[in-house]
Formats: C-alpha cells, sequence, structure tokens
C-alpha cells in the first residue's frame, strides 16, 4: 500500500481513537487521580499516536524508525498497566478493561509487523 502520511496507517488511527476513548473515560475517575493515574493513562494513551507520528517522520534512516516504533510498544504497554490498575481500583468496568487490553494487543500487532518488515514503509 501507498501510504501519503501517518494519517493513512490503521495502527495510528487505531490508536488515536483508543486516547479519545481513555481521555473520556477517565473523566469518571475520581478527582484525587487527577494528578496521577489519570495524567499518566492520558499522557501514555496519547504518546502512543505521538510516538507513530514522529517514528513516520524518521522514515528515511530505517533503525531510527524501528527505535521510534519500540518505543511506541513500550507507551502501548504502559497504558495497559494503568488500565489494569483503573480496573483494580474500581474506576473501569472488567469489559472496559477487556476491551482497551484487546485494542492494544492490535496496535503492537501491527507495530511489531511494521518493525519486522520496514522496508514497507522506509523510504
Amino acid at each position: 500500500m501507498d501510504y501519503k502520511g501517518f494519517r493513512d496507517l490503521r495502527v495510528y488511527q487505531l490508536s488515536y481513537e483508543l486516547a479519545l476513548e481513555i481521555f473520556e473515560v477517565t473523566k469518571t475517575f475520581p478527582k484525587d487521580e487527577r494528578y496521577s493515574l489519570i495524567d499518566q493513562i492520558r499522557r501514555s494513551s496519547r504518546s502512543v499516536a505521538a510516538n507513530i507520528t514522529e517514528a513516520w517522520y524518521k522514515r528515511k534512516y530505517p533503525k531510527s524508525f524501528i527505535s521510534k516504533l519500540i518505543d511506541t510498544a513500550g507507551e502501548a504497554g504502559e497504558t495497559e498497566i494503568w488500565v489494569d490498575f483503573s480496573c483494580a481500583h474500581g474506576y473501569m468496568g472488567k469489559e472496559k478493561r477487556l476491551y482497551f487490553l484487546e485494542k492494544y494487543n492490535e496496535v503492537n500487532k501491527m507495530l511489531n509487523s511494521m518493525i519486522n518488515q520496514p522496508e514497507k514503509f522506509c523510504r
């Protein structure tokens, strides 16, 4: 597929949508979590989409592209643990937790595919 920009990437689209969903879900969290859990989960979820964008602009250098995608996978993993904490504290239901974990699993599969086949994306 010929990608015109990072917004064409399914992994970007999914991670962006997940960050928006997490933002909405965290609006219901207790106010005392504002500067801890809410801040952490929002930052890590947004970072996934942001790092994909950064990786896109590093495509000229495959090693830099791969490195940034590895960082992106780390942010996705961090988001998963904050989802676990959110559920454990009762701020998020088990169904919503499973939904987010399944979706971040999809994100990680796509990222791993990109990491393993950078030639499809690098110039």
